[in-house]
């Protein structure tokens, strides 16, 4: 059908819609029910509604946390060279329909400024009507909304396909990939595009998923093999990566705010938990090792230079991690604050700036990717339990040299150093 034709049918099927009356034509039935869903929310269906934008930190502090900032290049390689040309812009949203990512052809780009469509914005489906974004996010499948099918009136002129994306660890929704422009230059097929893409990019994150169990596994095996018992190396959301003594399971259901020492896990019984990098090892009560506690002691090693590693040590045995400069920073700056430090404070000791939350915090999850347990969390500090050695490089000034954090360089003058850059 022509596309001023289907918009014409679109607008007499809608008006019936909200006067009750038999419409010329039924709506589609995933159109049908959002349309349902705004008439007994109270969307007003000619009154463009938008809610408070985030701001730019809040923005930031969200795509920092979102597993979506990981498939950004499989989204940008399989959208993006085709919407100069369609006259088209690709948006990421997250699973309460804020837009965290926005890209595509500029003239668009400032179409979709005057409707309220930018980055920041809530496009979750009670707040705008229906639309490819927050209609996808409730249905869980792919949805396209052509003109008139959007609830709201000051939206026909746009048409938009958007398809959900799951995380394939535990199923959980993500967010939305949404493809959107002028009604006049959108084509029936893109909804078979976008969808394809968002596919690509969950089995990225299948991959990458795949990618560190691997990395678990090569942690865990050794440890395993000296462990008396049964016992498992399992990630973050219970997927075994290597076992011993029990009979291999794909998955363990983790209790929620799973933290080191005794544990009860409903597969396995009383269990005791010790951190690994990127998961836990889980060690069946029944063993004679499981008795001791998770994690004893962590070794912060900034001796050498640009060769900085944190060693943990617990009955199973220990394992290390290589650390990057700046979290070889955090580290150093939590060693020195037994209790604990927030995120404004270690922002002013790393930066000069206490407002740089955002950056804290979202390096400090990485970290704790890696030393689950060993942190914890409000303030941030080591665990109480944990003995925490710090060795520092013979010669004071050749602490952390690439370092220009205050608090550091504080620290190589008051032990009498004159700072080092190699």
């Amino acid at each position: 059908m022509d596309a001023r034709d289907a918009t014409r049918l679109l607008k007499g099927v809608r008006a019936a819609a909200l006067a009750g009356d038999r419409p010329p034509a039924a709506p589609r039935p995933e159109i049908a029910e959002s349309w349902r869903r705004m008439l007994a929310g109270g969307v007003h269906p000619d009154r463009d509604a938008r809610s408070r934008l985030l701001s730019a930190a809040e923005t930031e502090e969200r795509r920092q946390v979102s597993p979506l900032r990981e498939i950004l290049p499989v989204l940008r390689e399989g959208l993006l060279p085709a919407l100069d040309e369609a006259l088209h812009i690709m948006v990421v949203a997250d699973a309460d329909g804020r837009l965290l990512w926005r890209e595509g052809h500029r003239s668009i780009l400032r179409k979709a400024d005057r409707l309220g469509f930018a980055v920041g914005a809530d496009w979750d489906e009670a707040v705008v009507g229906t639309n490819g974004v927050g209609t996808a996010l409730v249905a869980r499948r792919p949805v396209q909304v052509f003109s008139a099918e959007h609830f709201v009136s000051s939206h026909h002129d746009w048409t938009c396909a958007g398809a959900p994306v799951h995380d394939p660890r535990d199923g959980r929704l993500l967010g939305v990939v949404d493809v959107s422009g002028p009604l006049a230059t959108m084509h029936p097929a893109t909804l078979a595009w976008v969808s394809s893409v968002a596919r690509l990019a969950e089995r990225e994150l299948r991959v990458r998923h795949l990618e560190s169990q691997e990395r678990l596994r090569a942690v865990a095996a050794p440890l395993l093999a000296r462990l008396p018992g049964r016992a498992l190396a399992v990630d973050p959301h219970g997927w075994t990566a290597a076992v011993t003594g029990l009979a291999p399971a794909d998955r363990v259901a983790l209790p929620k705010g799973l933290g080191p020492g005794p544990v009860w896990v409903a597969q396995l019984g009383d269990c005791v938990a010790e951190p690994l990098p990127g998961g836990w090892l889980l060690r069946l009560a029944e063993s004679r090792a499981a008795a001791a506690p998770a994690v004893s002691r962590v070794v912060l090693d900034l001796s050498r230079p640009r060769s900085w590693s944190a060693t943990v040590y617990g009955a199973a045995g220990s394992w290390s991690q290589e650390l990057s400069p700046r979290h070889a920073e955090l580290l150093f700056l939590l060693a020195e604050s037994p209790r604990g430090r927030t995120a404004a404070e270690l922002a002013a000791e790393l930066f000069g700036d206490p407002t740089r939350t955002v950056t804290v915090r979202a390096e400090l999850s990485r970290v704790r990717r890696h030393l689950a347990g060993v942190l914890t969390h409000r303030p941030y500090r080591f665990a109480e339990d944990v003995e925490v050695e710090l060795i520092r490089p013979p010669e004071p000034g050749r602490l952390l040299p690439h370092s220009t954090a205050p608090a550091v360089i504080r620290a190589r003058l008051s032990r009498g150093g004159t700072p080092v850059i190699p």
